[in-house]
């Protein structure tokens, strides 16, 4: 069986909601991080959490944990 898997992103509401509650440091850092690679919040975090879930990784698109935790499941 073939598994399709879609492209996702984090949707601006839902960053600007989270960085929110984020302490202001950490908001800082993310502001910081964003300026220094000319890119948006929203991707500094995705690729913070990609990284997080995949070493290899540098967005949501380039995640391949489900993939490699079926590999070792096999």
């Amino acid at each position: 069986m073939t598994q399709t898997v879609f492209t996702q992103h984090l949707p601006p509401e839902a960053i600007h909601q989270l960085v929110g509650y984020l302490p202001d440091y950490v908001r800082e850092g993310l502001d910081q991080k964003a300026s220094e690679l000319d890119c948006s919040l929203e991707a500094v975090i995705e690729m913070a959490l990609a990284s997080l879930l995949d070493d290899e990784a540098f967005s949501f698109e380039d995640c391949l944990l489900a993939q490699r935790l079926k590999q070792h499941q096999s």
